[in-house]
């Protein structure tokens, strides 16, 4: 080894900020999850009976792995054994959809006495290693469509698999690893699209299938303007195209008006008089006209030309913009399939009351606006620790895990909760500033799979708790009750940790 790496102790080849703020989120997690159950069950923080002691035990037997995962296990092991690993979780996800209880309409849990576990949340950690592992080949190029559907069908199969299971807050942490993609040369172009399908998802909903495919059209028409350099031309020709559309609906009610006088405003509770204008008149057929139709005819007489011009002139871009306008149209119109039977009746609820649909704050809007009168009674410093009456009187449901952010909020205030996000936030830039220091490959994609991870889990567990994101059932990192989502988390961190060690000690 050279001389100038002689002398440089194991403490100065760890990243020690990285282990003191797992710690500080574990603890302040553990102090909360006491303050969350000590009146509806008073008792000793350690007693194992209660919530607080077994989250001891889970935390005990959590700095156990990472210790084993840090001075033990030989790290470049993880790299070889993410196949392996990869598949024996994979079986494990297909295997608890038949053996195990329904809990809340969902099928995910191994039960062993008191103990449960969740190969969902294992599952994070075999797929982020095996990403890594197959992102690392020599060859592996992000832009070739065969290595950019195998890094799909790696995030994908657990994906799927899970959503069976009926854990869509789940499945939904894997979109995260569409930054990772990113990272290694994925076009941003695809971010925009998985954004435009959610907004298409939510127009849908909340408007109609007309307003979602017009806007599907302007936002791909405006990708194709920024693309093309003629930003002009393309934004006047599909902008008039797009207002025409737009007018459509007055516009047919007003020709039918000016053609069949009285059909347009003819009463409805009449359905005689109706009739009896429509047969008098040679125009009838405009009356079966809708916007949608002349729409739709538009979109089948274009995509066709698109398609054509864009094969003679070998435009990638252009056919991208094709295959993503059909899957639009088709997205737009398998929402309601989507949303009726692929969602549960709960998920469904919560969904539109997120959305403004329906209001329900006595029901499964309840969870919901009892976190935000908890932390909203916070103030900025709180009412102190163990002073909260929302936490004491046990208002706010599940509180201990999906919903401990609210506890932090109200007896820690705003400020309890700005440390608390600033904490995850220097987590999670601390692991990216590490990655991104690796010479290693697997030891960088790795790295970018855990800040994603524990990025997206932050993002919709925060989001659920002041109403920004529909309740999904997410814990927070490290700091919500329960076993397998620790001992998880600390795996994935505490890996990504050794790996970065491996490589201080010789660079």
């Amino acid at each position: 080894m050279d001389n100038r790496f002689k002398g440089r102790s194991m403490r100065q080849s760890y990243d020690w900020g990285l282990v003191v703020i797992y710690l500080l989120l574990v603890f302040i997690g553990w102090a909360n999850i006491y303050a969350s159950v000590h009146s509806a069950e008073p008792s000793s923080i350690f007693d194992t009976n209660v919530r607080s002691g077994m989250q001891f035990l889970w935390m005990i037997t959590a700095f156990g792995l990472a210790a084993f995962i840090m001075f033990l296990f030989p790290p470049r092991l993880w790299e070889s054994a993410s196949i392996p690993l990869y598949l024996i979780v994979l079986a494990l996800l297909v295997i608890v959809i038949f053996v195990s209880k329904d809990v809340k309409g969902s099928h995910s849990w191994f039960e062993f006495g008191r103990v449960k576990f969740q190969p969902a949340e294992i599952s994070k950690i075999t797929t982020s290693l095996l990403l890594a592992f197959v992102m690392s080949r020599s060859g592996f190029k992000i832009s070739d469509w065969k290595s950019f559907l195998l890094a799909a069908a790696v995030i994908g199969l657990p994906m799927l698999v899970i959503v069976a299971e009926s854990e869509t807050g789940s499945a939904l942490v894997y979109v995260g690893f569409i930054f990772v993609l990113y990272r290694e040369g994925l076009t941003g172009w695809i971010l925009m699209l998985i954004g435009m399908a959610i907004l298409l998802f939510i127009l849908t909903l909340t408007a109609s299938p007309y307003t979602s495919i017009l806007v599907a059209i302007g936002v791909i028409s405006f990708c194709n303007a920024l693309n093309s350099g003629r930003i002009w031309r393309w934004l006047y020709t599909f902008g008039s195209f797009i207002l025409v559309m737009a007018l459509l609906p007055w516009g047919l009610s007003e020709l039918t008006e000016w053609l069949v006088p009285g059909a347009a405003v003819f009463p409805e509770a009449d359905p005689s008089v109706q009739q009896a204008i429509l047969d008098a008149s040679h125009w009838d057929f405009l009356m079966k006209i809708r916007p949608m139709h002349l729409l739709m005819l538009s979109v089948g007489v274009a995509v066709p030309y698109f398609a054509v011009r864009a094969y003679k002139e070998k435009n990638l871009f252009m056919s991208l913009s094709v295959i993503a306008l059909l899957a639009s149209v088709a997205l737009v119109f398998s929402t309601e399939f989507l949303f009726e039977k692929v969602l549960q009746d709960h998920q469904r609820s919560r969904i539109e009351v997120l959305l403004g649909m329906k209001e329900d704050p006595a029901g499964v809007g309840y969870n919901v606006a009892q976190s935000k009168i908890a932390i909203g009674s916070g103030g900025f410093l709180g009412k102190g620790y163990l002073n909260g009456t929302q936490t004491t009187y046990g208002f706010v449901p599940e509180q201990s895990t999906d919903f401990i952010f609210c506890t932090v909020g109200e007896e820690w205030g705003f400020v309890g909760c700005t440390v608390v996000i600033l904490l995850y936030v220097l987590l999670i830039i601390r692991i990216i500033r590490d990655a991104e220091r690796s010479r290693e490959h697997f030891t960088r994609i790795y790295g970018y799979c855990v800040a994603s991870c524990l990025f997206m889990h932050l993002f919709i567990n925060v989001g659920m708790t002041v109403g920004l994101m529909p309740v999904i059932g997410i814990p927070l990192p490290l700091m919500s009750y329960g076993g397998s989502s620790l001992w998880a988390f600390t795996v994935l961190i505490f890996i990504f940790i050794a790996l970065d060690h491996e490589e201080r000690k010789y660079f």
